[in-house]
């Protein structure tokens, strides 16, 4: 018998594996399947009118945000990690709060403050004169502005890490052969560098080709805003399905290009001694000049914005603005999110199981085509979505199981990155040993396994519901009719300027993502 379970167990698993995978990807092969049976005339229309726009549109605003970031997380990262000034402990972590900040908050904040009439405005007038205007915010500085301050804190992370794990002796060599300071930083240690760098870079332009609520606020035409449009302005599955296919292949061959230059750029530690960089005491002025750094790009990205939430929301519950429909936007969000986190992890399960314990072909593409969702932006996955469940299953069609698949393919990959670590870590003799003692397939998993995963697992869980929480242009697209969320609130009214009103909704978000971040990156910063 327990020989027979042994051979049931792998197909069964491979078999769910495969079905899991299939589910996810299939999105995927509708939007080409669509695009490619558009006709010919649609796509000669989008490209005499609106991809030579929203390429350049797209590619420029990756570039902008990429080298923002590069300076901002670069330069914050080695301060912190190379001087020793008071007060870095807390700001080692506090740098990571922007997290917190969906983009779109972060856009319809700073619309209110660069806006026509806003108080920077007011003041630069004071200063300038009543003529004076500064940059709207509506424009491609805008959008890079807002695109920077979210997203510098993937490059800070991913770049301290790697200055934590630098060894200095390599630096030592250098200074010994006589080479300056700056050769040795431009020759030795940014190379050193490079790959962690690169990765902080590859998911800052992932995200910002792929975000949806910044850019539809800020009205700057990118490919996943002209999706949206499409969808709810014209009606055309057609062109939006082009559209995405562009966009889908632009992120293709990004991470190519992405996962090429990393192979070629990898340094190994040769020597057998290894030694941390020391940090350099800072006297009064340096601890001045860093701190005054850090409090203004935190100030600017997480700290302002946070301030005026709370500000608008106190004056919202005083006005009693605030009545019951806004307690089941909150539990819309947190039953959605906390509902799609459950059934990711569930479906996922065997995919990592397949990935560390049955290696094959098979589990590989399964696991790469899970993947899948990555290159999915959400209007993109949406309409894939959409398109699926009006031909498979319309008496499904706007009911909130369209928005649960739509979240799980969406996010399944960022649940998937914590479950397939947590799983390699526990050693399959354990398991067999289990085994032959007798135990049944269900007990070791109940008694061994899970109990050795459980914490990678609940990481993977919080990941995803944070995500969904967060999530805008697929419930916009997908959501049952009267059916809203937090993320949608905070678009509705924002979009309308109603800033006020977008405030608590806004806030709680901020409000539940601030433990939950802390929580994933403690391990991090503790080590240092």
């Amino acid at each position: 018998m327990t020989q027979a379970i042994r051979q049931w167990l792998p197909t069964s698993v491979s078999a769910l594996g495969v079905l899991v995978a299939g589910l996810v990807v299939l999105p995927l092969l509708y939007i080409l399947t669509l695009a490619l049976s558009a006709q010919a005339v649609v796509w000669s229309r989008l490209w005499q009118t609106r991809i030579p726009e929203l390429l350049s549109n797209t590619a420029w605003l990756a570039i902008g945000v990429s080298v923002g970031t590069l300076l901002i997380g670069v330069s914050l990262a080695w301060l912190i990690v190379r001087y020793d000034f008071r007060g870095r402990r807390i700001w080692e972590w506090a740098l990571v709060l922007p997290l917190t900040m969906p983009t779109y908050v972060l856009a319809y904040i700073y619309t209110y403050l660069l806006g026509t009439g806003g108080p920077v405005e007011q003041l630069w007038r004071l200063i300038a004169g009543p003529q004076a205007q500064v940059f709207s915010p509506q424009t491609y500085a805008g959008a890079t502005l807002v695109m920077t301050l979210d997203t510098f804190p993937f490059v800070y992370l991913l770049t301290r890490a790697a200055l934590l794990n630098l060894n200095v002796s390599f630096e030592e060599v250098g200074r010994a052969c006589g080479v300056t300071r700056l050769g040795i930083l431009w020759r030795v240690t940014l190379p050193l560098l490079r790959p962690a760098i690169v990765a902080g870079l590859s998911l800052v332009i992932l995200y910002v080709v792929s975000d949806f609520g910044a850019v539809s606020l800020l009205r700057y035409q990118t490919f996943t805003y002209a999706v949206y449009q499409q969808l709810t302005g014209r009606y055309d599955h057609a062109a939006a399905a082009i559209l995405s296919l562009l966009l889908v292949v632009f992120a293709l061959i990004f991470l190519l290009a992405e996962r090429w230059f990393r192979q070629r750029s990898r340094f190994y530690q040769t020597m057998g001694r290894y030694r941390a960089p020391a940090r350099k005491a800072c006297g009064l002025l340096g601890t001045i000049l860093i701190t005054a750094y850090c409090v203004l790009i935190l100030g600017a990205a997480f700290a302002v914005p946070a301030w005026l939430l709370l500000k608008w929301t106190a004056t919202v519950i005083s006005d009693g603005t605030i009545d019951a429909r806004f307690f089941g936007f909150m539990v819309n969000s947190t039953f959605l999110s906390a509902l799609a986190a459950t059934i990711a992890i569930i479906l996922g399960t065997p995919l990592a199981y397949l990935a560390t314990r049955r290696h094959s072909r098979v589990s590989v593409l399964c696991l790469q085509a899970a993947y899948a969702g990555y290159v999915l932006p959400g209007p993109v996955g949406a309409l894939a979505i959409l398109v699926a469940f009006s031909q498979i299953a319309p008496f499904w069609y706007g009911t909130v199981i369209v928005l649960i698949v739509a979240y799980v393919v969406h996010f399944l990959p960022a649940g998937l990155q914590t479950m397939e670590p947590a799983l390699q870590q526990v050693t399959p003799n354990l398991e067999e040993a289990a085994r032959s003692l007798g135990s049944s397939t269900v007990q070791i998993l109940r008694t061994v396994t899970l109990p050795l995963v459980r914490g990678g697992f609940i990481v993977a869980w919080v990941l995803i519901f944070l995500q969904c929480m967060k999530e805008l242009p697929a419930t916009l697209l997908l959501r049952p009719v009267g059916f809203d969320t937090l993320a949608v609130r905070v678009w509705l009214e924002a979009s309308e300027e109603y800033f006020q009103l977008a405030a608590p909704a806004a806030l709680l978000i901020v409000v539940m993502t601030v433990p939950a971040l802390l929580l994933l990156v403690a391990k991090d910063w503790r080590a240092a």
